[in-house]
């Protein structure tokens, strides 16, 4: 997986604590200290297995004490950050430098995974998906260092897993036909006829296609590469399409041998398992190796003596709300080395205090003038290079309006450097600081991981990195010592700065067809000068890797967990219910480290039917305005100050049980310190009793906003978006979902954004808000700490009877008026390089009883039979199955082919109907789905399966016990039923590029780029 922009540790901390609800750091109370003491009684300079300890220091903010090692042997760096947690991680990083667009560093991410000396069977990786309890498993490259990590709770699954990935990135097979598959290759269409045409082909070439298929990657790739050309950073890392196919075998091959060396790797490990087992295994890979002097560090950029300016181009996007305003500018800075914590943690808050939140004086200043509809991709600090980059911009302005972004820009660095930052702005800061100290995630490790990647691959100190607690300290005392520091580093760092860029892109109508013919010229480069000779060689070449990609293997090598070492029973959810101010209350009693969680269900029963689609874009304003006689500015301030942020929802449930009925409501959630709970509290009252309406340039800014944040996810997200569109026509619950969510939803925001009179809007919004904000159907759930019970209860009936409406409960899952279901195939005609197809079918709900063999089903289908045909065969980067909401659909994900895609579908279905695959295959199908069902729960969500769907722990105890007994014949029987059966309902959707096939096919609707509509029925 290619990451095309990150964050570094003390940026990634800000955004976790400033910008999310849903990710942050793990802490937990009452914590056993085994894994800690194991740590603690070592000392610098014992010997373990190969290693000598460098280092022990202690993390209190985090409940960590983390000990630093070298490989004696190789010099390998190895940090092990011991705490009390059983979802354990591994990782190994490399440092990799690629100096050209060929993608050499990602295509080999993919290469190592296709097979090694120990393991040598094709793709263990994705093969040990279904073997494995891992909680995290998967391979990530980024501008300058590659990582594989991997989580799990079990001990067992832990070890294999690890042994796999190191024996992968070390002794990998690196076979040329995995090159061909995983990188690029020529290919005829017809491996029986070698007069057939031939076409690029391969797994990370149609992936990258699809990256830049999407203009807002262009841009920050382009951005990138224009402020740091001399080195690793002046190329594409993932790779350029157009030099990806200059790639050789050999070139890749060298690339691993340079760079896969355990003198450049750094090896971190996290949680309660013991230390020396994991050195004890890893010193075994190891030990054949012997230190080098690894040569691919990064050097700083050289500084520019004065400023550039560049323009780029991009395709036009046809859901742009308005197609003059199709320019993006920004203005981006070089700043310190990101191994200074000190100078990354100050360059972190000035990223924050300039462009976060709607008080912040880049918002101000772009954004409520309404020039454009949204900052530049590429705003903020960002550390995912040895020197942090700050970046300001707009998005979506006319071309006229450059120059005057460019002004606004230099006039705010002004007054800044003149004025200062409002203190109030700095006290939020630090309060989100310490809320994201104690806000938890699922995954702590691979954060931790992910987060250090960046300052220890530039030979930072990793240590020193996470003692975030001591970093603020220093900021707070350096502060004030030098009231003025924040200003003087604007001015040293934005204003004072001559490596400074000016990016701007401008839409090009001819650009998909320029894009096109380049790949056409390209493609004929490779291909006129073939001899007859080489295109049989060719054919010779694809029937070989078509042999292998078929052949069964003995996977025997591989390890696997077995079902009958899994646990028999569910976690239960552990809930109470209370009641308060006629409202039922769901208490979650947790460790939460002193932070509170509430969530409020709002039901949508009795909405006329019309006001519906507005839902959406009323959660995104109704917690963006103003209330009462505060404006929006103070409401914004008064959230960063006591709360991680009020957030608004929709939410699409089916009932459990009964297809006639469903769950239509918007869920409002927040979090907060618990000595903050009332003034939260407080904020919610205002917000739902008196919001302010009248503000419509507010209003207008937030519609705008939204409609560009959706019509941007089409391309990184388009899967989603076909599946919701492919189902739409089957039942209510999918047609809701399409309406709120889907295709649909991006022509409602777009059709909203064009508007210049909001006032018929503005009314809609005011009649939703007098049936969602009113208690009468209110449902709440909170998580809590045992000491905070009775006074958040308190709090709550307070609450409660502050609100408008008389609590009712007796509606959660109201009766719903049906469709008439009937099959659709939709082509949406978009300007991609790539498709998204999916094909949806009515399945059932969770408490049925074909609910669990229909769940195994995708996954075997997924693992067993698309991963192989899709992904492997056709090039697409991703493909699967899987049961949602009661209904059953396929998809691809940046997919070359179509049509040919759906016909993988229904073999898929001949295959499992057949029952051409073995127990084996099934106990491994299990396996994956009790993967997903038996993730750790962070404590802010427990209960949340409950309150939101109300299923019951006695419901998934019912579920697991159905799941141990699934058998082959339940699998055969419900493919049978569900998918094979004559007359079946079929929504059909594909996203893409013009088809000329299906254009001339009348069983399609066609949709063109500027006619985004709902699928059609047939």
């Amino acid at each position: 997986m290619h990451i095309l922009k990150r964050a570094g540790f003390a940026v990634a901390h800000l955004a976790k604590a400033c910008n999310t609800s849903t990710s942050g750091l793990r802490c937990l109370r009452h914590l056993n200290e085994d894994a800690r003491n194991r740590i603690r009684a070592l000392k610098v300079g014992d010997k373990l297995h190969g290693y000598t300890v460098q280092l022990i220091d202690e993390v209190p903010d985090y409940y960590i004490t983390a000990i630093l090692l070298s490989h004696d042997k190789t010099g390998a760096q190895h940090l092990h950050a011991a705490r009390d947690d059983d979802n354990n991680t591994f990782g190994v990083t490399f440092r990799t430098t690629p100096l050209d667009n060929t993608g050499v560093s990602h295509i080999l991410e993919h290469t190592v995974l296709c097979g090694s000396e120990k393991y040598p069977v094709r793709d263990p990786f994705f093969k040990m998906l279904s073997r494995s309890m891992a909680t995290f498993m998967n391979a990530l490259t980024a501008y300058d260092w590659t990582m594989y990590p991997i989580s799990s709770q079990n001990q067992q699954d832990f070890k294999n897993l690890m042994s796999i990935y190191l024996d992968a990135v070390f002794c990998p097979l690196l076979r040329e036909l995995d090159f061909c598959q995983e990188g690029w290759r020529l290919e005829h269409t017809d491996l029986t006829n070698v007069s057939s045409p031939i076409v690029f082909k391969g797994v990370v070439y149609n992936e990258m296609k699809g990256v830049f298929s999407n203009s807002q990657n262009i841009y920050s790739q382009q951005a990138l590469n224009s402020l740091l050309p001399s080195h690793t950073y002046g190329v594409v890392s993932g790779g350029d399409p157009a030099e990806i196919v200059n790639l050789t075998h050999e070139q890749l091959k060298k690339f691993h041998a340079s760079h896969y060396h355990p003198s450049n790797a750094k090896f971190f490990t996290y949680g309660n398992f013991p230390l020396e087992e994991h050195l004890s295994l890893i010193n075994q890979s190891l030990d054949k190796f012997d230190k080098i002097n690894p040569s691919q560090l990064v050097p700083n950029e050289p500084r520019w003596k004065e400023p550039k300016t560049k323009t780029i181009y991009c395709p036009p996007d046809p859901l742009a709300a308005d197609p003059e305003k199709q320019t993006t500018v920004s203005v981006s800075y070089l700043l310190s080395d990101i191994t200074n914590v000190h100078e990354s943690f100050i360059a972190s808050v000035l990223g924050y205090l300039l462009t976060n939140g709607e008080t912040s004086p880049f918002y101000r200043a772009l954004l409520e003038p309404n020039i454009g509809s949204d900052f530049s991709p590429n705003t903020g600090c960002h550390e995912d290079t040895k020197e942090a980059v700050f970046s300001v911009g707009l998005a979506n302005i006319s071309p006229e309006s450059v120059n005057e972004v460019l002004d606004i820009i230099e006039d705010t660095i002004d007054k800044i450097v003149g004025e200062g930052f409002d203190k109030k702005k700095l006290d939020a800061l630090l309060h989100r600081l310490e809320l994201g100290m104690k806000h938890e995630s699922s995954n702590f490790g691979l954060h931790l991981a992910m987060g250090l990647a960046n300052v220890w691959n530039h030979e930072g100190d990793p240590i020193t990195a996470l003692q975030v607690g001591q970093i603020v300290q220093n900021f707070k005392e350096s502060l004030k010592k030098n009231p003025k520091l924040l200003q003087q580093k604007v001015k040293e760092y934005l204003k004072d700065n001559k490596h400074k860029l000016t990016l701007i892109m401008q839409p090009d109508e001819s650009y998909m067809e320029k894009n096109d013919q380049a790949e056409k010229e390209r493609l004929n480069k490779f291909v006129s000068p073939l001899t007859d000779s080489d295109k049989e060689n060719l054919i010779k070449r694809g029937q070989e890797l078509e042999l292998k990609q078929n052949a069964k293997e003995d996977i025997s090598c591989l390890p696997s967990l077995k079902i009958s070492d899994l646990c028999k029973t569910i976690k239960p959810e552990e809930i109470d219910i209370k009641e308060a101010g006629g409202s039922f209350i769901q208490v979650s009693v947790q460790p939460t480290n002193g932070v509170t969680y509430l969530r409020m269900a709002s039901n949508l029963d009795g909405l006329p039917e019309d006001l519906m689609p507005y839902i959406p874009l009323f959660c995104q304003v109704i917690t963006g305005i103003g209330a009462d006689w505060h404006d929006y500015l103070w409401m914004s301030h008064q959230e960063e100050l006591y709360t991680g942020g009020l957030q608004a929802t929709p939410l699409v449930v089916p009932h459990h049980t009964d297809v006639g009925r469903m769950q239509r409501s918007v869920l409002l959630s927040s979090y907060c310190l618990e000595k903050n709970f009332d003034k939260m509290l407080d904020l919610w009252t205002l917000a739902l009793n008196s919001p302010d309406f009248s503000d419509v340039n507010r209003i207008s800014t937030l519609i705008r906003m939204a409609a560009s944040d959706m019509a941007a996810s089409l391309s990184d997200s388009g899967h989603q978006f076909a599946i919701t569109n492919s189902a739409a026509s089957l039942d209510k619950v999918s047609n809701v979902q399409e309406t709120f969510f889907g295709i649909s939803q991006v022509k409602t925001m777009k059709s909203v954004a064009e508007m210049s009179d909001l006032s018929d809007i503005i009314f809609k919004f005011q009649c939703i808000g007098d049936i969602v904000l009113d208690k009468t159907s209110f449902r709440i759930s909170l998580n809590v700490t045992p000491k905070a019970i009775d006074r958040s209860i308190r709090g709550l009936r307070n609450f409660l009877g502050n609100l408008k409406g008389q609590a009712d409960m007796s509606n959660i899952f109201p009766d719903i008026d049906q469709i008439e279901p009937a099959s659709s195939k939709t082509h949406h005609e978009l300007p991609f390089n790539v498709n998204y197809v999916a094909q949806s079918y009515p399945g059932v709900l969770y408490t049925h009883k074909d609910y669990t063999p229909l769940c195994v089903l995708s996954n075997l289908m997924t693992r067993k039979f698309l991963h192989r045909e899709i992904r492997e065969k056709g090039g697409a980067y991703g493909s699967g199955a899987q049961l949602d909401s009661g209904i059953f659909s396929f998809y691809s994900y940046r997919d070359p082919k179509s049509l040919e895609t759906l016909e993988v579908f229904k073999n898929c279905v001949e295959w499992a109907s057949k029952g051409e695959f073995t127990e084996q295959d099934v106990e491994e199908a299990k396996l994956g789905i009790f993967q997903k069902t038996d993730k750790p729960v962070p404590p802010s969500s427990r209960g949340k399966t409950q309150f939101i769907y109300d299923i019951s722990d006695e419901m998934r105890q019912k579920n697991r016990d159905r799941l141990f007994r699934v058998k082959t014949e339940d699998l055969i029987r419900v493919s049978n039923t569900y998918l094979k059966a004559k007359k079946r309902l079929t929504g059909i959707t594909c996203l893409g590029p013009s088809n000329p096939t299906i254009q001339g096919n009348k069983d399609w609707k066609v949709v063109k780029q500027h006619d985004v509509v709902p699928p059609v029925q047939e």
